[in-house]
């Protein structure tokens, strides 16, 4: 039989009203004839419930206790998930990750996936087993510990079953009916778009687009396995939601699909280092020991031999970036005047794939934005995304300006 993988999130599994809605989805899908692997996430709110219980009981806790808590959430649902399609007289059992197992590397609370063998789910399809649930989120470890993959790691485990049982397609269920070309609760013309490239969605999900997990498009893009997002919450028809697939399956795109933004972003600038060789691997080393993820750099031209670096963080990683920069400057390693930090920015960014192809798409976006009034610190580029840092307060206005200005509230 084929395989479809179908993976409810937390919303879509909040309740036994919406299991018993989400299992209806999964019994239509076997009607069809398919062997189903459903990938459940905890039901909403349950993580961040077990996380605090974690932090209240140990504030500097065990990862791999810390593991062995959180990932409790999937395990209840993917055993009533299985008990609603019993009811529904429907082959179906529970799975754990490490019943599968789900192989992962030992790095608790951010696990990487190594390897899904499919002959226990396998045995149990031929033996007339017509769904298999499985907790998502989750692993085991070569020391036989239970690891999970990071928040959104159900995304993960969802494309990775996909590609490790050659699925014919992967749908991810969620709250929203599909990927749009921004936010609609910023900007009332977003379209939903009915196919995007896979590099697209990595762009607008590692921008900010909290549709899909980064690290699962990344996996979908590697493996060619097609995913589609779609409403639990909606009638569905076969063309329903986005489907993200290779770029050769859309005939013709839009030069700009997507109008992204993160507002938690910070603006650093180290003023006065030394400019010579070493001085940059010096300072984003130091920055990477201390866990900050820097995203985009920026070198002023340089004047007597000093120049100043600037760069953006997560807002929420800007005293790690400080205390981590005074301490190798008190310890002699590196000279600057004085290290600037502004916490009210956000970052921008127009996406699309047809930018390869197409030029003036940097000129309009920045004279959309200047006729706007809105001032530019910070630019970066790629072969098909464009991000600028402006002042916060800006943010909803770019976006809603810069939708109109490449009209994507129209299909081609």
């Amino acid at each position: 039989m084929p395989v479809l993988v179908m993976k409810f999130g937390g919303t879509s599994v909040a309740n036994l009203d919406r299991i018993r809605r989400a299992a209806k989805r999964v019994g239509v899908e076997v009607a069809k004839g398919y062997d189903v692997i459903v990938i459940v996430s905890a039901m909403s709110g349950k993580t961040n419930e077990l996380v605090g219980w974690v932090g209240e009981t140990s504030p500097l806790y065990d990862a791999r206790e810390y593991d062995a808590v959180v990932s409790s959430g999937e395990n209840v649902t993917a055993g009533l998930m299985a008990l609603t399609l019993q009811e529904m007289d429907i082959p179906a059992r529970s799975w754990q990750g490490w019943q599968v197992p789900l192989k992962t590397t030992s790095a608790h609370s951010q696990a990487r996936i190594e390897e899904i063998p499919p002959e226990n789910i396998n045995a149990k399809f031929a033996e007339g087993m017509k769904v298999a649930v499985v907790a998502g989120f989750q692993g085991i470890s070569p020391e036989g510990r239970i690891t999970t993959l990071g928040r959104g790691g159900s995304d993960t485990t969802a494309v990775a079953f996909a590609a490790a049982f050659d699925a014919e397609r992967c749908d991810i269920y969620t709250d929203v009916d599909g990927v749009y070309t921004t936010d609609p609760r910023i900007c009332g013309k977003a379209r939903k778009l009915d196919k995007i490239a896979f590099e697209e969605m990595l762009e607008l999900a590692s921008l900010g687009a909290k549709v899909l997990q980064t690290r699962s498009v990344e996996l979908a893009m590697r493996y060619k396995v097609k995913l589609r997002v779609l409403s639990s919450f909606e009638e569905q028809s076969d063309e329903a939601g986005t489907l993200v697939c290779d770029e050769e399956e859309i005939m013709e795109s839009n030069v700009v699909n997507g109008v992204a933004y993160s507002r938690d972003e910070a603006k650093l600038t180290v003023q006065s280092v030394a400019d010579r060789p070493g001085i940059a691997a010096t300072i984003f080393t130091t920055l990477s020991d201390a866990g900050v993820n820097v995203d985009m750099i920026v070198q002023d031209v340089s004047e007597d031999g000093r120049t100043d670096m600037t760069f953006s963080c997560p807002t929420d990683q800007v005293a790690r970036a400080e205390k981590a920069l005074l301490a190798i400057k008190e310890q002699g390693e590196l000279n600057y005047a004085e290290l600037l930090a502004d916490k009210d920015v956000a970052k921008v960014s127009v996406v699309g794939i047809g930018m390869r192809s197409q030029s003036g798409v940097a000129a309009k976006m920045f004279k959309v934005l200047s006729g706007e009034g809105i001032n530019i610190k910070v630019i970066t580029t790629s072969e098909i995304k464009i991000s600028v840092l402006i002042d916060r307060k800006y943010m909803e206005l770019a976006v809603q300006a810069l939708h109109d200005a490449f009209e994507l509230e129209k299909a081609r």
